[in-house]
């Protein structure tokens, strides 16, 4: 029995997995059992931004594991303040409440705006509404999926819980329209990642900011995949020099190395939270705090969002020049690309298999996109090699389908 095999046998069938096995990494390359390197084009969603098993953060990790891992939040430790700090200094935010993941920080936000809704903006018990974008992906939670838009996600796991309204992304009028004296906050993506990088009107962040702050509504971000540096500044929502009053943070912020996350926000909604109203087991562990806090260290001291911001704009520019027929459009920001593919004349899931064959790890999303995302530490010449293979699959793909018509 091959690992495939094993792992098809006794785990859930939830993923669907490209057929590789992948048994260890370095930088932005990967590798498979039998020893075939791969450039990793994925980066985890961004979850290895810093590129896998960076050295400062590995000895972060083995370091502190070797002192002191976790004691649960029933105690103060050496390790968390800190990192606390540094999240508030980034954000210029008030204070945070670490988690684990992604989806626990976005259900951390939705307990906070509701909280908030209730006893500062007065909204009648259990009236809260919080606003939603159509082509939303904040995570798996059963809180979660009942507000997406997407039925795979949705399908035979109700009741869901109400309270939320969707509007169409990027769309100013629907929001305002859809505000009531009952809305407690809008949770938006900055950028739709699962959706296939959907970026909103430009002006629309700024826009959004004005309309909360004339509603008395908070602007609840999740830049979950889109901060840290992916779109070539720390957040995504700085390109619109606006901030939120709450954001929610995860991916690159374990380092590739640990699941990590955050709710961070002005402090008068943080302190809205008391002992017994949330918590995390692993949350804010001294082994979290540590790795996280060198993360953020060593994303500024390698200027990672500045090379997503330059690598960003050579690798879109490179996609931009690929004139394919089976190209529909091509969008991203910083080091982060979906390539809308023509569903009438190629599939995407089947371009990411071509990608495969030839050595490059990417995958699609939404059935008609193919994501790229790169650890950030990605170079030029690394950005050639994806680029060539991407060309020949678009190639063969055309001449397959021209044949076949």
């Amino acid at each position: 029995m091959n690992e495939i095999e094993r792992e098809q046998r006794f785990g859930a069938h939830n993923y669907a997995p490209l057929p590789v096995v992948l048994s260890h990494a370095k930088g932005v390359w990967v590798w498979d059992v039998e020893g075939n390197r791969y450039l990793d084009m994925m980066s985890a969603y961004s979850a290895v931004s810093h590129g896998h098993a960076h050295p400062r953060l590995v000895a972060a990790l083995t370091t502190q594991a070797q002192r002191l891992a976790v004691v649960s939040r029933a105690f103060y430790t050496d390790r968390l303040g800190a990192f606390l700090e540094r999240l508030c200094d980034l954000t210029t935010l008030g204070g945070a409440l670490p988690m684990n993941t992604g989806a626990e920080a976005v259900e951390t936000a939705i307990k906070a705006a509701r909280r908030w809704g209730y006893s500062v903006k007065r909204i009648p018990a259990d009236k809260a509404e919080i606003i939603v974008a159509d082509g939303n992906f904040h995570g798996r939670t059963t809180t979660i999926v009942g507000f997406s838009s997407e039925p795979a996600y949705r399908a035979d796991f109700g009741p869901f819980s109400p309270g939320f309204v969707r509007v169409p992304f990027g769309d100013i009028d629907a929001v305002r329209a859809a505000i009531t004296p009952n809305t407690c906050a809008v949770l938006f993506e900055t950028i739709q990642g699962e959706g296939g990088i959907v970026l909103p009107p430009d002006g629309f962040l700024r826009a959004l900011r004005q309309l909360c702050t004339e509603n008395n509504v908070l602007m609840l971000l999740d830049e979950i995949q889109s901060g840290l540096g992916r779109t070539g500044r720390w957040f995504a929502y700085q390109h619109e020099d606006i901030v939120p009053d709450g954001v929610m943070l995860g991916k690159a912020l374990g380092g590739g190395l640990l699941p990590v996350s955050a709710f961070v926000a002005r402090r008068d909604i943080i302190d809205l939270f008391e002992p017994g109203s949330h918590g995390s087991t692993f949350g804010g562990n001294p082994l979290a705090a540590t790795v996280a806090l060198e993360a953020l260290d060593v994303m500024a001291d390698e200027d990672l969002p500045g090379n997503s911001a330059e690598m960003g704009e050579y690798l879109l520019s490179r996609l931009h020049a690929i004139h394919s027929p089976l190209i529909r459009e091509v969008r991203g920001r910083g080091l982060w690309a979906g390539i809308e593919i023509d569903p009438a004349r190629a599939d995407a899931h089947d371009l990411s298999m071509r990608m495969l064959r030839r050595r490059v790890l990417a995958k699609e999303t939404r059935a008609t996109v193919l994501r790229l995302a790169p650890p950030l530490v990605i170079e030029r010449t690394e950005i050639d090699t994806c680029i060539s293979a991407l060309k020949a699959v678009l190639a063969e793909a055309e001449n397959e389908a021209r044949h076949e018509a």
